[in-house]
């Protein structure tokens, strides 16, 4: 006999324990518990049967938690001593991530992170390792969890594209257009293209004048160097005049020295690069589009490609790269592409256009 599937309950506040306990709850059986400060619902948790629940970095008496273990639940503890959350059930936002950036980046999460991560290693420390596989699990979950907003569209490129510039408000119209399309822009998460990319996607319901005030407002820091706070200030500042949703953004801290742009709404960072790469590519499903960049930029012009030198057809993802020059003749990677591609199905799904309107069209849903 079949036996009935358990509902699996995700509890990520202590007003959400509140609710379902008010729903009537009498067994924990499928719930997961994420870094929940549970010290005042002992009682509570007393009276409910703890099998099959899982509880990860949530503050517990001890009279709860040996009633958990000791009645079949599991209990993942806090692990101390870290500058960010393990167990974490949403993704970040610049506010957090830039949280104290009037005392200076240095003292941001953002910036204490990565200090922690350059460290983590060095030794073989196995639970710092931990740690970090963790936060990443815990992000990847969160990421899943993401309303549908419409189709995924990757926008990459150098992080080097500076403000001001010409490339970089191209880069903001690109974005506007995707959002204005029903897409939702995802990025890399750093500065450059990637920063104009998630700027554009949040200005989409505003005017040309709009677009042109944030932009004049970005100028006067063109660049995260020499100094990432006055960077991120003038960029929190241009959010807070024009909020809106600057669709996702996929950083990570093993580039550490590139910080996160402000303009994304959900910023799903991660310490493994292998893993953010994986995942930022996985999830443009409706597309990517490559603006001119460097090495990072061709490993991702390659890492999306393997699926599509395997795939058949209905596998396809559309890569457009932008700027024939660039892609020709500074970095050759198109000749190798279209080496590539000769005789299978991939050869439907590159393109090469030189101009960021050309692309946004081969993306529209």
């Amino acid at each position: 006999m079949t036996q009935p599937s358990i509902p699996h309950v995700d509890i990520e506040s202590l007003d959400h324990f509140d609710r379902v306990l008010a729903a009537g709850a009498t067994a924990m059986a499928g719930w997961r518990v994420q870094s929940v400060d549970l010290t005042g619902r002992t009682a509570e948790l007393l009276g409910l049967n703890p099998l099959g629940a899982l509880f990860l970095g949530c503050m517990l008496e001890d009279k709860a938690d040996r009633w958990i273990r000791d009645g079949g639940g599991l209990v993942f503890p806090a692990i101390p001593e870290l500058p960010f959350d393990a167990y974490r059930g949403t993704l970040y936002d610049a506010e957090e991530l830039y949280a104290g950036l009037d005392r200076g980046y240095d003292a941001t999460p953002d910036a204490r992170i990565y200090a922690w991560s350059r460290q983590h290693d060095e030794r073989g420390d196995t639970s710092r390792t931990l740690a970090a596989a963790l936060h990443d699990h815990a992000i990847a979950d969160a990421l899943h969890e993401l309303p549908d907003t419409g189709p995924w569209v990757g926008v990459m490129g150098g992080h080097g594209i500076a403000r001001g510039s010409t490339t970089y408000r191209a880069a903001v119209l690109l974005g506007r257009g995707l959002a204005r399309a029903g897409l939702t822009v995802v990025t890399g998460g750093g500065p450059g293209a990637m920063e104009a990319a998630n700027l554009g996607a949040s200005l989409a319901s505003y005017d040309d004048a709009a677009v042109e005030r944030a932009l004049a407002a970005l100028a006067a820091v063109p660049s995260f160097r020499p100094s990432i706070a006055e960077w991120a200030s003038v960029g929190l500042a241009v959010r807070r005049e024009f909020p809106g949703n600057g669709g996702v953004s996929i950083p990570t801290w093993f580039y550490g020295h590139e910080p996160p742009n402000v303009f994304a709404s959900s910023i799903a960072k991660y310490f493994s690069n292998a893993q953010r790469e994986d995942v930022l590519l996985s999830q443009a499903r409706g597309g990517i589009i490559y603006l001119p960049g460097a090495a990072g930029t061709v490993q991702e012009v390659f890492q999306a490609v393997t699926p599509n030198y395997y795939g058949d057809h209905a596998t396809q993802i559309p890569l457009i790269l932008v700027d024939v020059e660039h892609w020709t003749e500074n970095l050759p990677v198109w000749p190798l592409l279209q080496s590539l591609a000769a005789d299978r199905p991939m050869g439907s799904s590159i393109r090469l256009v030189d101009s960021i309107d050309e692309a946004a069209a081969l993306v529209r849903p």
